[in-house]
Order: structure tokens, then C-alpha cells, then sequence
């Protein structure tokens, strides 16, 4: 069976560093992943939770923030659990073996910069016939 997750997206908020009674490093965090956008023109997006252990776990909170792009590769797990009010919950999330920075935390909080001239006359192509292009 197989059982593999890719996402590329941003990461909806700062990741916390956590760790187990045994010491082993986790943390939770969400990627947020666009979905082409509707007729109307609006943009929607899915955001997938994930958990990463161990030096995933502290390498994303260390260098990734919200805003920053991830690329994630993982399976999908089920888990279950039971609230304080005694009710059963269950879970569907990532579980990340693999992540790769897209950009870095410092990068995500930067402003973009604005383009320098906005009155410029748009494109208008290229003074070229169509028997001139080699192919």
C-alpha cells in the first residue's frame, strides 16, 4: 500500500517546540496550500496539519516562522485521544519525514519591494514577424 504526502505551501503560524516526558522533540504546525481560485476570482486555500519529531521538529521552529514557504513529504496518520470532557477526538494529520525550506523565516516577515515605475506603459510585445522566430 502506499501511503505519501507532498505539500508546498506556507506555514500558517510559528511552530512551538515541544517534547515528550522522554525528551524527544515534536512540534504541530499548518500548512497552508492554494487552490486554484474559482470562477469569481476567489482564492481558497487548505491548510493540513502536520507534526515533525526529533531535529524536524527543531530545525522548522528554529529557522521557519509563519508566512515562511515549506515543502513537506510525509504519510497521512489517524490518531485518537480523549478531551477533558471525556469525549473521544480523532486526528488526521501529516506526519513529516521530510522537510525542505522554501525560504526562511526572515525572508517571509520582509516586505516586498514596490515596483519602481507603476505608470509604465504596459508590454506590448516585440517588433518581430512570425518568419523570423527559428522555430
Amino acid at each position: 500500500m502506499i501511503n505519501n504526502v507532498v505539500l508546498v505551501g506556507y506555514m500558517s503560524r510559528d511552530p512551538e517546540l515541544k517534547h515528550t516526558q522522554s525528551g524527544k522533540a515534536f512540534t504541530y504546525f499548518t500548512v497552508a496550500c492554494n487552490r486554484p481560485k474559482t470562477q469569481d476570482g476567489q482564492q481558497q486555500a487548505d491548510f493540513i496539519n502536520c507534526v515533525a519529531w526529533n531535529k524536524n521538529a527543531e530545525n522548522l521552529c528554529q529557522y521557519l516562522g509563519k508566512g515562511s514557504k515549506v515543502g513537506v513529504e510525509g504519510r497521512i496518520q489517524t490518531r485518537s485521544y480523549e478531551n477533558q470532557q471525556g469525549q473521544k477526538v480523532y486526528v488526521t494529520e501529516v506526519l513529516a519525514n521530510r522537510i525542505t525550506f522554501l525560504d526562511s523565516r526572515e525572508a517571509s516577515q520582509r516586505q516586498m519591494p514596490q515596483p519602481a515605475n507603476t505608470n509604465a506603459a504596459p508590454y506590448q510585445g516585440f517588433d518581430i514577424s512570425d518568419d523570423e522566430i527559428p522555430f
